[in-house]
Formats: C-alpha cells, structure tokens, sequence
C-alpha cells in the first residue's frame, strides 16, 4: 500500500503565476522526495500604483509518496 502525504506552500514570483507554482515545486522538491502531484489552490497578485503587478504568488499543495519502512 501506497501512503500519500499533501504539504501546502506558497511559492512567489516577479515573472508570473506559472513560474511562481514551479518556484514552489522546485524549493519543495530540495528536501522532499517522490512528489507526485500539485494542485494550485489560489493565485494573488500585488499590485503597484500604476496598476503593474510586481508580485505573483500561488498557493499550491503537493502530493508526495511516504518511503515505507
């Protein structure tokens, strides 16, 4: 049997939402083994005063397979 754990995180970006899932996936992808999967739950944006955004962010969750002992 195959368990599988989800983590949330937050990835940022000044170029755009796809590039700020995947700066999350590959900071995550440093320390976590076997992902397997991202679901992007919720994308924001900061917007400066005329009206550009300069920040993306996603929040995304990723699925990783668990090493069985």
């Amino acid at each position: 049997m195959t368990v599988v754990k989800v983590v949330e995180l937050v990835g940022e970006s000044t170029t755009g939402w796809e590039d700020a899932v995947q700066a999350a996936v590959r900071e995550a992808s440093r320390t976590i083994r076997n992902i397997t999967g991202v679901h992007v739950k919720n994308i924001t944006g900061t917007v400066d005063t005329e009206g550009n955004i300069v920040e993306f962010k996603a929040n995304v969750e990723l699925a990783f397979a668990v090493d069985g002992t």
